[in-house]
């Protein structure tokens, strides 16, 4: 259980934060970029839902803002040589199955697509675009990290699977694609 009685506690003030094993890295470390980037994605999440009371769609996003947490305790542990002395919290290939499900699920309703799509729409398929560009940065933040560090496998094909799924998301509360706003090539040569 996380207890949080004091909020600032200067320990980041030399530009330091810690990882969940206790070790000190930089702010701007990869590892401190690729986890807060997932928690920029969750935070955009919260204005989605703004958009999506009362529809199936909510309860899809709040359980994914929850395994976004999940994968910000993921990152925040790197694997190590040594076990560590409790079970770290990893995201599973459970989860990307889920999302997989998921992305099938509403991508049901939507008809094929016949150009690209801009992003906008309804306010929630707005969102739900700003949502996927961050989650398409936290992607290539994760994947620059594994280039350095071991990053847990299931963790990165969720987050490729999370753009995928937002993707659809936005056409699906766009009238199931119908208030899709499609990209015309060359339209203002």
């Amino acid at each position: 259980m996380v207890v949080l009685n004091k909020i600032y506690t200067r320990t980041g003030d030399d530009g330091t934060t810690a990882l969940e094993s206790g070790e000190r890295r930089a702010k701007h470390d990869l590892r401190v970029a690729a986890y807060g980037t997932v928690d920029e994605i969750n935070a955009t999440l919260g204005l989605v839902r703004l958009h999506l009371a009362d529809t199936e769609l909510d309860e899809t996003v709040m359980r994914i803002q929850n395994d976004l947490f999940d994968l910000g305790a993921d990152l925040a542990t790197p694997e190590t040589e040594e076990p560590p002395a409790y079970e770290p919290l990893r995201i599973t290939d459970e989860q990307v199955k889920k999302l997989e499900a998921e992305i099938d699920r509403f991508n049901a309703d939507i008809k094929p697509l016949r150009s690209f799509v801009l992003p906008g729409g309804t306010a929630a398929a707005a969102h739900l675009h700003l949502s996927r560009t961050i989650a398409r940065r936290a992607e290539r933040l994760m994947s620059e990290l594994a280039g350095h560090e071991k990053v847990n496998g299931a963790a990165l094909r969720y987050m490729n699977r999370l753009s995928d799924f937002l993707f659809v998301a936005a056409r699906w509360v766009n009238v199931q694609g119908a208030g899709d706003v499609l990209w015309v090539p060359g339209k203002n040569r």
